[in-house]
């Protein structure tokens, strides 16, 4: 875990965040402000009838659509998984969870799946976007940690209730 995106504290707190998604979503934003932005200086010529008149209202206008696509591709740097010894954070592009261990049953990765994933005791699955299959050994290792800080957690709550 060296990425700039994943962290490991003295506390034993992980955090992850996609790899991929967030470049491209930062080079997908800064595209559709400088589209737009060029087209709205563009807008003149014929709509049928003769010459188009475009005022800087216009203009302002495509820019503020420009940046307003732009923001909702932003949404995309959201996603984030934090876990500790008591319990996971998932923080998805919508929607966030805060879960104890003792609700979670395991961490599951499947082959064909896109998203990592908290299974829950009640057979509900939370979604976890910041491990993304299209990042790999990055994923492997995010769900590995968080197994492995499940798994520490189910075996002091095994051993508190044994002794």
């Amino acid at each position: 875990m060296t990425s700039d995106t994943a962290s490991t504290d003295p506390a034993g707190t992980v955090t992850f965040r996609p790899q991929r998604a967030r470049k491209v979503a930062i080079i997908a934003a800064a595209a559709v402000v400088i589209v737009f932005t060029a087209v709205s200086f563009g807008l003149t010529g014929s709509t049928g009838e003769g010459q188009a008149v475009f005022q800087r209202g216009d203009q302002t206008a495509m820019i503020g659509l420009g940046l307003a696509f732009a923001a909702g591709i932003l949404l995309f740097l959201r996603p984030r998984v934090d876990a500790d010894a008591t319990g996971i954070r998932i923080r998805n592009v919508i929607g966030s969870y805060d879960l104890p261990w003792e609700v979670v049953r395991a961490i599951r990765f499947e082959r064909g799946v896109s998203f990592a994933g908290a299974e829950l005791h009640d057979d509900e699955l939370v979604t976890i976007v910041a491990l993304q299959f299209v990042d790999r050994e990055y994923a492997l290792a995010g769900v590995r940690a968080l197994r492995h800080l499940l798994a520490a957690h189910q075996n002091a709550t095994a051993t508190a209730e044994s002794g």
